[in-house]
Order: structure tokens, then sequence, then C-alpha cells
């Protein structure tokens, strides 16, 4: 019988893993017991304490962060009187108040945003510039919906209303605006107002080369943006084609076009008008899907139109045209 006692086969017997090595040695101020680790805590702690140090780790997760910036008291004041969804309100530290800014600091309080004092060089690094007059807000970044439910949306309506009289039932037919190349907010502003005052049920807008929703567009629809919801596409042209299949008709705007903006003949169908940029018009494939190019008259001492304001004038047209269709007028 083999007795179990005394050092097993092999180097080191039984305590073999204690002769193993345990890597190189830690640095002193890595060894939470020695001197040099309590020296490097505290000098961290006296760093994290520098309110100028600490101002520009909070101006760089600000700039880090998404969303828009609005710089400057009355650009500020207007974003808050229409009600563009803000998260926080910047004002600097031993700011000097007047009308402007006790208004900003009630509507920021009843909006329930947060205010954060900043001192001078902290609101310089926010706001990317020195002249923002002491008062910087940050917007939420806008939530745009998608094509699909821009469209369930507008059905949905016209289902609803199909039970109705004949004008409630033209004026409920989906009409939605698309933008080809606008890239100017405010143009976009401008459209999503026009759209919301004539009816429109949605602006469909392209990934790239295009406008987005910011706080300049936002302000600039007065507050319109809040009830017109704007979809973003990866390629237009393929967008209006997917509509087209399920019924609706396309009217380009350009100068040369074929008919007049309103008499197309479309105008009491489901329908989508599309803008393009001021200089360059609607691109090539954009013109190709569409089933009608309109014009607007103008005089020719002027060139062509802004956006806004030729989709304000396109859409007015479709909505009299609708109009003129249910009551059974001519002009």
């Amino acid at each position: 019988m083999v007795s179990k006692k005394g050092p097993t086969k092999g180097s080191g017997g039984k305590h073999r893993n204690k002769l193993r090595g345990h890597g190189p040695t830690p640095k002193a101020e890595d060894r939470v017991y020695h001197k040099a680790y309590r020296e490097r805590k505290a000098a961290e702690r006296r760093q994290m304490a520098d309110p100028r140090l600490a101002a520009r780790r909070r101006a760089a997760k600000f700039a880090a962060e998404p969303g828009d910036l609005v710089i400057g008291r009355n650009a500020v004041l207007e974003a808050l009187r229409v009600g563009v969804p803000s998260k926080e309100l910047y004002i600097a530290t031993c700011i000097e108040h007047d009308d402007r800014t006790r208004e900003i600091v009630q509507l920021a309080g009843a909006q329930g945003l947060h205010l954060l004092e900043a001192d001078r060089l902290e609101m310089d690094r926010i706001a990317h510039s020195s002249n923002h007059q002491g008062i910087v807000l940050k917007v939420q970044p806008y939530q745009y919906a998608s094509l699909q439910q821009l469209v369930e949306r507008a059905e949905r309506k016209a289902n609803a209303m199909s039970v109705a009289n004949t004008e409630a039932r033209i004026k409920a037919r989906p009409l939605f605006i698309a933008l080809d190349g606008v890239t100017d907010p405010q143009n976009l502003g401008a459209v999503i107002r026009s759209a919301a005052a004539f009816g429109a049920q949605g602006v469909i807008l392209p990934e790239r080369r295009s406008a987005s929703v910011t706080a300049a567009a936002w302000k600039v629809s007065a507050g319109a943006a809040a009830h017109m919801p704007v979809a973003r596409v990866v390629n237009l042209t393929k967008a209006l084609e997917s509509l087209k299949e399920r019924g609706y008709y396309i009217i380009g705007l350009d100068g040369g076009g074929d008919a007049l903006v309103g008499e197309t003949g479309f105008e009491t169908d489901p329908l989508v008008v599309v803008l393009g940029s001021e200089g360059k018009g609607l691109s090539r494939l954009v013109r190709e899907a569409c089933d009608s190019i309109a014009g607007i008259p103008i005089s020719s001492m002027v060139e062509s139109l802004n956006a806004s304001v030729a989709a304000g004038i396109s859409l007015y047209a479709v909505a009299n045209a609708r109009r003129k269709a249910a009551t059974g007028t001519q002009d």
C-alpha cells in the first residue's frame, strides 16, 4: 500500500502553485498601501475640484451631446415663445438682467427646463463664440416621422371623412409637400408653416443635401413644426415612386412647366407637390418621376421665387382648386 504522506511526484510537490510568479511589481502609485498612491489620489481630487477644469469638462460634455443651440437674448426669447422643445438654459454668472432675460427665465421655468449658471469661459466654449450675450439655449433633437407613418396617418384621416359631405372628403384627401435640394433651414421652417396653413398632412425631405428641422427652422415655422410631421427619406425619387404605386400623383414646380400651378387636373387626387432649390430647381430623376410639371406665372423681371414663397403659392392653389371642386364653382 502506497503511503499518502510526503511530497508528490514532480518539482515543487503539493505546494507547486506557490512557486508561480505574480508578474511584474506594480508601480508605487498603483499600490493602495503605498504613500505614492495616496499622493496621486489627493492630486486627482484637487484637479477635480478646480472650477476652471470642471467648467472645461462640462463644456466638452455639452458640445459632444447631440442637439442644437440657440444663442443670444432675442433668439432665445423667440424660441421659448414659440415653444421650441428645449432641454437646458445656460445663463452667465452675474449677468445684467433686463426685460428679455427676466422673461427668458420665466418661460424656461414654466417649461420645466434645467437652468444652469456658467462663467464666461464656459459660456464661450459652449456657444463656440463670444457673442452669446450670456444666454445659450440647448434644444432637443427633432423627432422625424417615417414616410410610412405619414402615409398611414393621412389615409386614416381620408378614410374617416369618407362618410362626410363632398367638400369635407375632398379637403381630407392626402396632400404632401416634398423638398428637393432646399438647404436653408429658414426656408424649411416657412414651408412647414405654409403646409400647416393650407391643410397638408406632412413634409418629405431627403436625408442628404437638405435642410434639417433645427432651432432656426422651428422658429420660422412659428410653432407649426409641433403639429406638422416631417419625414426624411434616403432616396427622394424612390419615395415618390412608392407613393405613385399607392395612387398618389406627383406635381413638380418649375418655371418651364407645361401647366399652371393649381390647373394640372390632379389637385383633387392624393397629391405630392415637389419643390426644387432656388438655384438649380428639380433634379433630373425627381423631375422624371413627376406626373406633371407646373409653373407659377411671374414677371420677367424676376428669375425665380424663393422656395418658401413658391410653396405657399402652390399649396394655396391646390387648396383653392379643391375648394372649387367641392362647391362646384368656376372662375
